[in-house]
């Protein structure tokens, strides 16, 4: 039983490694001031593979990760709480398409449309869920593809518990933007006026909070992102649209940073309110004012 012990705890060890962030390989001779930033805080990091696949390995076997249809994270690991929120790794064993096939969000203006397999987004990234236990919270959840009132749509399953003393209880869906974070972690959405999104929600006030969660350079603390709040009508569909001006700094980091649009990671979260909590995303992408 000793060994065992030993065993998991070694694992699940290599495992809390193998999400730090990666160091560069390349990046564009000319970079917003943001990045360069950001692209020399990360200097100097490194993956451990062989501990990345005994981990994964062990975790597959416990029903932690795997599944293409239901993305269960009550237990989640912080994999949005490293510097400018960490970096993806492929958890599904899915079938992904090439990255000749996928188009730039920042070309297309569209991060997901739902028309990739599950828990990828048409944009060539991928959904993870994430919650506040690694803050020492009790919020769990599950992320899933289902047709909700007729439309195909991440739906985001769950309870936000608050720790005593701590307003900061959470559950969301994240993903990063980049189509090939080893070129550039960064995408630069200012031709872009905002974040546009369609959403359908379950609750019992006659308006549902929930807030879009962006992370850019200015984020290399745990939980600093830039936030807008938007309000949903239960049992129906709307779109929602963020203009770049809603999103306001928290966290060390954004709160003396003025917001630009070079974005790493985007989130839809259910934060700081005792509730339980189902939230569909059918679209998210990018808006322009003509």
């Amino acid at each position: 039983m000793m060994m065992k012990t030993a065993l998991l705890s070694i694992l699940l060890l290599e495992y809390s490694t193998a999400f730090q962030p990666a160091a560069s390989t390349s990046l564009p001779r000319q970079l917003h001031p943001l990045q360069q930033a950001a692209a020399a805080a990360d200097d100097g990091g490194s993956t451990n593979k062989k501990g990345d696949n005994k981990a994964m390995a062990f975790l597959r076997s416990k029903g932690r990760i795997g599944g293409a249809a239901n993305m269960d994270f009550a237990n989640a690991m912080g994999l949005d709480e490293s510097p400018s929120g960490g970096s993806q790794k492929d958890t599904t064993g899915g079938t992904k398409k090439s990255k000749a096939a996928y188009v730039s969000c920042t070309t297309s203006g569209v991060i997901d449309d739902m028309s990739d397999p599950f828990p990828f987004t048409s944009s060539g990234s991928q959904w993870l869920g994430i919650t506040d236990r690694v803050m020492g919270g009790s919020s769990n959840g599950s992320l899933t593809r289902e047709t909700i009132d007729g439309k195909l749509a991440n739906v985001l399953r769950g309870n936000v518990s608050l720790v005593s003393g701590n307003n900061g209880g959470f559950i969301q869906m994240a993903t990063d933007l980049s189509l090939d974070p080893s070129e550039d972690a960064f995408v630069d959405a200012e031709k872009f006026d905002g974040i546009e999104l369609e959403v359908y929600c379950e609750g019992v006030n006659p308006e549902e909070n929930f807030n879009v969660h962006l992370r850019n350079p200015a984020c290399d603390r745990q939980m600093s992102s830039y936030r807008a709040t938007f309000e949903v009508r239960p049992g129906q569909w709307a779109t929602v649209r963020l203009p770049w001006d809603a999103f306001e700094g928290y966290g060390p980091g954004p709160e003396v940073t003025p917001f630009v649009p070079i974005l790493r990671r985007l989130g839809v979260v259910s934060i700081g309110e005792v509730k339980d909590v189902v939230l569909a995303v059918a679209n998210v992408g990018f808006f322009s004012v003509i």
